[in-house]
């Protein structure tokens, strides 16, 4: 495989950002620190990273092949009739609040186990019970609880004190009904002895075996949809890479049927027939964030068009035609004003391999597999995933997701890895942090830091940080709008590692307590 010389990392916490690291300076490639980053983050990131969540990895070797691999969640095999456990809760941001719902029939098929065993299968150079060590010590002598999941834990507080199970691990060590809070150690050494079994019985264990039963038990006894059936069924799937071209950039997403890469590239591809040069100067003159609030416009426009006529929400392979870009495109020619939780992990190592490893366990249904210490999804409630309504959902489907690991091929040698969490918001997330790096030229720390913009049913919600002047105008044509205060979690996070030539480079977001580091 050659020496792994040198690398970058970019997650959600220190720790996580620890482990990928351990595992580099002991040899291991990018694709063996994203597998054991992301079982360390079961641990840093708990609220975010499950083994009964989803999501994807895409993945390019240093031999240039390209693979996404989709481990997100599947709709159950059938619906339960009757006694369906699912009710809402009010998530509360403070400046906002948004519902969620929970319980056991809010729970879809995880694909999580299967999904880093696939990668580990594949890509991976050392055994799974060394990648997992990092992991299985944290959970074993405990984690300090940071401020940025301290204060996760407390926007959805009532999802963690929904259940015994669910306070007996996230509940203030001091008892009572509070929730752990910053400084406080949180040990999790069922979910270590869980990891544990798993690295010796493979994702079987899970899928077919005592964890399956587990699983499919409590489910039964609690009103959710998910059997036996589904787990056993449950398969990764290996796809190739939507490939866009952005004025000489080369973006390579998640593919349908997720939504979240399809409407970067959407917006991207209607950003490209406006010439460089007056993006250049537009950004001079704060005209920049104006077209920047139209072309998010055209794209959620677009989403909710497409999605109006598809299964489950997923979009359609129309949307990149030329003909239906067109047709946006002049509504943004002549019209100057129109009508989660998720963690990322982004590594290269240095022989070249690149991993930008994107996962989610929804909020959680506040429903923990009684001696596992894995809480399960709650996908199934989450507003943005069914865009038919809830219990609308076509049954044995993979889910839609807006989560969209990225890899970005630049002229002169550069390469960055990036994703975001943050629902619905991280595809603009994402998509800005692009056209920082591109069409403006910003160096890292700089883009990912950059105040954003959010539109979306008819909301644009801003960020803290813009001028007087360039808002001025922008705030009169979208009188529905919202003003945030600070930088804010709903910003999404998008979590960045770079190579240019032999130099490497990183910028974690410090919305989502993002932290990277460079290895020597």
């Amino acid at each position: 495989m050659g020496k792994n010389s040198g690398g970058v990392i970019a997650a959600g916490h220190e720790l996580t950002v620890q482990a990928a690291r351990t595992i580099l300076e002991d040899g291991g490639n990018a694709f063996d620190a994203a597998v054991a980053a992301h079982l360390a983050a079961c641990f840093t990131e708990p609220v975010l990273a499950s083994l009964a969540g989803g999501g994807f990895m895409l993945g390019r070797t240093s031999g240039g092949r390209d693979i996404l691999y989709d481990f997100f969640v599947q709709t159950p095999v059938n619906k339960r009739k009757e006694n369906v456990e699912f009710y809402p809760i009010m998530g509360n941001f403070g400046e906002t609040e948004q519902e969620f719902h929970i319980g056991a029939g809010s729970a879809a098929t995880p694909g999580t186990v299967k999904g880093l065993f696939a990668i580990h299968r594949d890509l991976c150079t050392m055994p799974m019970d060394e990648l997992a060590r990092p992991a299985i010590e944290m959970g074993m002598n405990g984690v300090k609880m940071n401020h940025f999941q301290a204060y996760i834990l407390q926007i959805i507080k009532p999802i963690y004190l929904a259940t015994p199970g669910a306070v007996a691990i996230f509940g203030s060590p001091g008892g009572g009904e509070d929730l752990i809070v910053e400084g406080e150690l949180f040990r999790q050494p069922d979910l270590a002895g869980t990891i544990d079994a798993l690295t010796r019985e493979g994702a079987d264990l899970f899928y077919r075996g005592e964890l399956a039963k587990k699983i499919s038990r409590l489910c039964e006894e609690h009103g959710g949809h998910l059997t036996a059936e589904d787990l056993a069924g449950y398969e990764v799937i290996r796809r190739k890479p939507l490939n866009v071209n952005y004025r000489g950039n080369h973006l390579l997403t998640n593919p349908a049927p997720s939504s979240g890469g399809t409407l970067i590239a959407f917006a991207l591809k209607l950003l490209e027939e406006i010439p460089a040069e007056l993006i250049s100067k537009s950004a001079e003159n704060g005209a920049w964030l104006h077209l920047l609030a139209g072309i998010q416009e055209m794209t959620d426009r677009a989403r909710i068009d497409d999605a109006s006529g598809t299964e489950n929400g997923h979009p359609s392979s129309d949307m990149l035609d030329s003909g239906l870009l067109d047709i946006y495109r002049e509504q943004i020619r002549h019209n100057p004003r129109f009508s989660r939780g998720t963690t990322q992990i982004s590594i290269i190592d240095g022989m070249g391999n690149m991993a930008a490893l994107s996962a989610s366990n929804g909020e959680g249904s506040g429903l923990v597999v009684p001696g596992t210490g894995i809480m399960l999804n709650n996908m199934l409630g989450e507003e943005d995933l069914n865009p038919g309504g809830f219990n609308n959902w076509a049954c044995n489907r993979r889910m839609t997701s807006m989560m969209a690991p990225s890899i970005l091929l630049m002229p002169g040698n550069r390469s960055v890895a990036l994703g975001s969490g943050g629902s619905n918001r991280l595809r603009t997330a994402i998509l800005q942090v692009i056209l920082n790096l591109t069409d403006l030229a910003m160096p890292p720390d700089e883009a990912v830091n950059s105040p954003r913009i959010h539109y979306e049913n008819g909301i644009l919600s801003i960020e803290d940080g813009f001028s007087a002047g360039d808002l001025e105008e922008l705030i009169r044509d979208y009188p529905g709008h919202k003003i945030w205060n600070g930088k804010n979690l709903f910003f999404g996070g998008v979590h960045v590692a770079g190579r240019s030539g032999d130099n490497f480079y990183g910028a974690g977001d410090p919305r989502r307590g993002g932290v990277s580091v460079i290895l020597e």
